[in-house]
């Protein structure tokens, strides 16, 4: 038996494989082999994960930048990552950990406790211990041993995910994850299988267990030209969210700049991303962003109520926070969020 960390949420199959429980990639692995992620290997018909102590990025960034802005704005988050992902996104911002181990034989990375990285938090008066940069279901061992010991420390936990876990990885997290920004990438299975390597309905399934869980939600879409930026497929994810996860979650639609294999791919225009958020506040949704668009009126916080100016944002910083108690300073109105420790 090596050294590498014994992975959860799995159970033996027929002729020494694996089934792996944790994401929509449902991967039947044979003794030796890994998962479509890399990171899952199946050791003489045991599963173990091979990132657990491989910590590739540690950094304290505005919760902003995850994108969370109903969720303790202006706190700071220990944001980390392993290495892996179980999509293979042509237009990933972070492929060169993200793909490693498509790439790379050996893990990288280094190993960093769950102790240390709740200790590390709390010294940098974080306020929030988030996962991502890849995507955390592949590093969920690691996520969970971490989020399980940050609540007795006080600090919150919060995953950046592609919405790809299983309902039962979900209520597994749940008791311990307090957010998650999960990204919506199109509403299209065939644009899901093609782009992404992947499909769209155990995201769809994943976003309602996460609103049956009670974990704060918020949505991205990266809005590609010629991949999900029709009027259409606007319309069909905003009714979807308004229907299926309540107008109250947030949506951001984000710009999109080329990189990886789509680097040569023009960037959103903003007339197209004015459009997505006319679209969604038709549709019903009480609080839509613009991300990637730095000074844009698209970033800040208004009352669905009365239109005022409840938190105003240039980039990653936050001006001042007119909700006392939650609430709408001007007119009352309860503004749905987590708004304080």
């Amino acid at each position: 038996m090596s050294d590498y960390h014994k992975a959860m949420l799995w159970e033996p199959a027929d002729q020494g494989a694996v089934q792996c429980k944790l994401c929509g990639q449902a991967c039947t692995i044979s003794p030796g082999q890994y998962g479509i992620c890399r990171v899952r290997l199946n050791e003489n018909g045991s599963l173990v994960t091979t990132n657990y102590d491989s910590v590739v990025a540690m950094h304290v960034d505005p919760i902003e930048k995850k994108p969370l802005f109903h969720f303790l704005p202006g706190s700071q988050s220990l944001s980390i990552a392993a290495a892996g992902c179980n999509f293979q996104c042509e237009f990933c911002q972070n492929w060169q950990i993200s793909q490693a181990p498509r790439q790379d034989s050996e893990p990288i990375g280094q190993a960093i406790a769950p102790e240390q990285i709740v200790a590390a938090a709390v010294g940098h008066d974080c306020a929030s211990i988030s996962y991502t940069y890849t995507e955390p279901t592949v590093f969920f061992e690691l996520a969970y041993e971490t989020a399980r010991l940050a609540h007795p420390a006080g600090l919150r936990n919060c995953f950046v995910s592609n919405g790809f876990m299983t309902p039962q990885a979900v209520d597994t997290i749940a008791p311990y994850l307090d957010a998650i920004n999960v990204d919506l990438k199109a509403f299209d299975d065939d644009t899901y299988r093609r782009v992404m390597k992947a499909s769209l309905a155990p995201v769809l399934e994943c976003l309602e267990a996460i609103v049956a869980a009670g974990i704060w939600l918020e949505v991205t879409t990266l809005v590609v030209p010629g991949m999900n930026d029709s009027p259409d497929e606007l319309s069909r994810i905003a009714d979807y969210i308004t229907a299926n996860l309540g107008t109250h979650v947030p949506w951001h639609i984000s710009r999109f700049h080329g990189d990886y294999k789509m680097n040569t791919a023009p960037a959103t225009p903003m007339s197209t991303l004015d459009m997505a958020r006319s679209i969604a506040q038709a549709a019903g949704l009480k609080y839509v962003y613009c991300g990637n668009t730095p000074g844009s009126h698209g970033q800040s916080t208004f009352c669905p109520a009365c239109g005022g100016m409840l938190i105003e944002r240039v980039g990653y910083e936050v001006g001042g926070l007119n909700l006392p108690s939650g609430a709408c300073a001007k007119c009352g109105e309860q503004i749905d969020g987590i708004w304080g420790l």
